[in-house]
């Protein structure tokens, strides 16, 4: 054992030998009890940042720990390797994003394989590879078979910089989820999954998933959104056709005075078209489709609109309602259009306002009347129903029931429930994506290509455009086949998928990557799922996580999986903070990980990344922190070198006070750092257990400990111990100091250290605690505590509290061992 800690010879020699060793290889094994532990998989960007780094040092110490502990560990890695970043780094560098990709994936590795991960590289997968998509385009076909695939014609979220369509989740506050530039809508053809039919059971497993954090569920059960109310039917004036809306006041119906379309409803256009309105609508439609949508919706926005020239027939007053174009209508939400009741709805009330139309209220609030002449705000509390016919004098929320089955009773309506969730649009315009597998013949119209032709494979050897634009609809040789049915001439579809398809099931693939005769292994499957940790960032709270539970749920209605939810928990990390902000290139506070690895080596990296926060809390970067670390390492290095030359002695009575201290700091810290990892992810706590630890057994020069035969033993315990708590979190060092103690088995295949609950228990008492001679409550002291410990420990006991709460008291009374009389007036 070298004298000076080095770790870069350290780190490289511990890294080969669990590279030529298949240390973190695994297979099935029935005989042992699994556990699958994983990080979201990055996309090769091509150098890992700090949240890597601490994503993936939180989930490796887990991954560690329980291989320690004879679990079957499953800790795979890849990459999500498709998208648009390999296009836009393509373009900017002359390059063809396969290479630039591929490029990336080689030196990504190279730089977490410096971490000392407990990968099982064997597993390795890249979603842009043809042998990974083949089975996507496989399941893609089944899902069509199945009817959760399907074709239609829709308003979509088009990013003009990007040329292509994005998903509702990946519109943020009106802007494109990775260029930042505003979203319009715009109608075209797309490919869509169904994933609606599965509204009520995602949001139903929410409450089954015990595992999650709440924050995260609750932005599932938002986004999913379910609302309960009717659906209604007002006629189109001169016309036998109605426009449908969805509302969750039915009890309103009856205030209801004009009608809001969203500009992206087709009705806007039609309605308008030959009348005086027609150029005025145009305009309007025009002009709101190129602004994006947090202008348009926001609680700030303006309320702008413009009357169509039609109107429609409230149906239960007759009333002729004026249809309106109005910005602040979700095309995506309910129906796209709105029964406007300006009386009770905010945004209803400002355009009416705006626009000269009228208010008529139909819920009377319990303490005043309301005028709608002098009403300044909408009433959207609780009241009695007015001015509704039959309804009124009954209170509305019964309204809402009663004028629904009305409505029910007319056939213009009734009882429903809605939505906020969307089916998934996964068609996109680009190249760098995984192929549709639908070949469109003029004759027979879109058939799935044959399984015996998939994988259809993206072509890799042509020239990528430097304007960004996809080639594949340019590619004759690859676009133009025979339909598949008929024989005839037909065209390959050209839209890729979206790329959260590949990270959608990635998970599964791991169990069998290898795996060609199917999606999934079935054996291997049934053994590994679901996932029992998941790790990753607060930011895929939605969009990753809902449809990955979709995915397993459809592959289970395919007959392919037994699991209904993919991960059984969840651990969302916090963000690494510098400078007081998030680090991004962008704010120019972006620390390199490698450059930290040079100087002070790996372990020291991930040390002060599991010790400066909880996982669940931002971390704040410090250079002060790395220093920190990095001396410690140093001392614990020093301190076995101190002592590595301990053994035990054949007889062991540990009758010295010292040795029954050592272990019982030695049992203590075994019981913290278990509970600590195993039981809260308290890895910071865990680690100033062992610091607080360390410094407990540098207070014993190596002489006190020769000179003391049970001293030895325990000090051979306790340093031994120290070094295997410390290897889930800092391996390079920990497999090196174990090495120098005289064990030969590496500490990954040594089992964990179990605490005897005798040596930790501390010697107590229980006391009563009275207030007037009648016991309040029974507390536990130290044997040795002294008449004032025992009393501040009963006036810290809540119960005792509650009855001296504004009481005068007079004295206390301790009894040596027994009681405690607090006596009060």
């Amino acid at each position: 054992m070298e004298k000076k800690y080095n770790p870069e010879i350290i780190e490289k020699k511990w890294q080969e030998h669990w590279a030529n060793e298949n240390v973190f290889k695994v297979e099935l094994d029935t005989s042992k009890e699994k556990y699958y532990l994983l990080e979201m998989f990055p996309y090769p960007s091509g150098r890992i940042h700090m949240g890597h780094v601490r994503n993936y040092c939180i989930g490796d110490v887990v991954a560690r720990y329980k291989m320690m502990n004879g679990f079957n560990v499953l800790h795979p890695m890849g990459w999500d390797a498709f998208g648009m970043p390999a296009e836009n780094a393509a373009i900017k560098n002359k390059s063809h994003p396969a290479t630039w990709t591929i490029n990336n994936i080689n030196e990504m590795r190279r730089q977490l394989k410096r971490m000392g991960l407990s990968y099982d590289w064997d597993r390795e997968i890249a979603t842009c590879h043809p042998d990974y998509y083949k089975w996507e385009q496989w399941l893609f076909i089944r899902m069509l078979e199945k009817g959760l695939v399907y074709r239609k014609k829709s308003v979509v979220n088009y990013c003009r910089p990007c040329a292509t369509v994005l998903a509702n989740e990946q519109v943020e506050a009106g802007c494109c989820w990775r260029c930042g530039k505003p979203v319009i809508q715009r109608e075209q053809d797309g490919w869509f999954f169904k994933i609606t039919q599965y509204a009520d059971e995602l949001l139903d497993w929410c409450d089954r998933l015990p595992g999650w954090p709440e924050r995260v569920l609750t932005m599932q059960r938002n986004w999913i959104g379910r609302s309960e109310g009717a659906r209604i039917l007002f006629g189109l004036e001169g016309s036998k056709e109605s426009i449908e809306v969805f509302t969750t006041r039915p009890d309103t119906v009856y205030g209801a005075t004009f009608m809001s379309l969203a500009p992206e409803h087709p009705l806007c256009l039609s309605l308008s078209k030959g009348t005086p309105q027609e150029n005025a609508v145009q305009e309007f439609v025009n002009r709101c489709l190129t602004q994006d949508w947090q202008s348009r919706v926001g609680e700030d926005a303006e309320k702008e609109g413009v009357f169509t020239g039609a109107y429609c027939v409230n149906p239960v007053t007759s009333r002729r309602m004026p249809i309106y174009c109005a910005n602040f209508v979700l095309y995506e939400y309910g129906t796209g259009a709105v029964m406007a009741v300006p009386a009770h709805d905010q945004r209803d009330f400002e355009f009416a306002r705006k626009y000269g139309l009228d208010i008529i209220v139909v819920v009377q609030p319990p303490d005043c009347i309301l005028d709608p002449k002098t009403m300044t705000e909408a009433y959207v509390d609780q009241g009695t129903l007015i001015n509704s016919g039959e309804f009124n004098g009954i209170d509305n929320v019964s309204g809402k029931k009663a004028i629904s089955e009305k409505l029910k009773s007319m056939n213009l309506g009734g009882p429903t429930i809605n939505y906020r969730l969307r089916d998934w649009g996964i068609s996109r315009q680009r190249y760098w994506g995984a192929p549709i597998p639908i070949i469109h013949c003029p004759q027979c119209g879109p058939i799935p290509v044959p399984d015996s032709d998939l994988p259809v494979e993206l072509p890799t050897n042509i020239d990528f455009p430097e304007s960004g634009r996809s080639p594949l609809p340019d590619l004759d040789w690859w676009v133009n086949v025979h339909c598949p049915k008929c024989g005839f001439d037909a065209r390959r579809e050209t839209d890729t998928m979206d790329t959260f398809v590949e990270s959608s099931w990635y998970f599964d693939r791991y169990t069998c990557p290898r795996y060609d005769k199917g999606l999934l292994d079935p054996e291997q499957d049934i053994y590994w799922s679901p996932v029992d940790q998941y790790i990753g960032g607060i930011e895929h709270a939605i969009l990753h996580l809902l449809y990955s539970r979709f995915f397993t749920k459809a592959l289970r209605d395919l007959g392919i999986k037994k699991e209904s939810e993919p991960f059984k928990n969840l651990l969302t990390q916090g963000m690494v903070i510098k400078d007081g902000a998030k680090m991004s290139k962008s704010k120019g506070n972006v620390v390199d990980p490698e450059s930290l690895i040079d100087k002070y080596g790996a372990d020291t990296v991930r040390l002060f990344c599991l010790f400066a926060a909880p996982p669940e809390r931002d971390l704040e970067w410090t250079s002060e922190g790395v220093d920190g670390a990095h001396r410690f390492l140093n001392r614990i290095w020093g301190l076995v070198l101190q002592h590595k030359g301990l053994t035990t002695p054949e007889k062991i009575v540990y009758q010295s006070n010292f040795a029954r201290s050592i272990r019982r700091v030695t049992h203590k810290t075994i019981k913290k750092v278990t509970e600590d990892i195993s039981n809260r992810f308290r890895f910071n706590t865990a680690i100033a257990a062992i610091m607080e630890m360390s410094n407990e057994l540098a207070k014993f020069s190596v002489e006190d400990v020769s000179l003391d035969n049970d001293l030895r033993a325990a000090m051979k315990e306790a340093v031994d111990s120290l070094v295997i708590l410390m290897s889930p979190f800092v391996p390079h060092i920990s497999e090196e100091l174990w090495e120098a103690l005289g064990n030969e088995n590496g500490l990954t295949r040594r089992g964990w250290p179990v605490y005897d609950p005798e040596l930790i228990a501390e010697d107590t008492l229980t006391i009563v605690a009275q207030v007037n001679g009648k016991k309040r409550a029974e507390i536990s002291v130290p044997a040795l505590a002294t008449e004032d410990e025992i009393k501040q420990a009963t006036m810290a006991e809540a119960n005792v509290q509650r009855f001296l709460e504004g009481r005068v008291i007079r004295k206390m009374v301790v009894v040596p061992g027994k009681l405690v009389n607090i006596v009060v007036s």
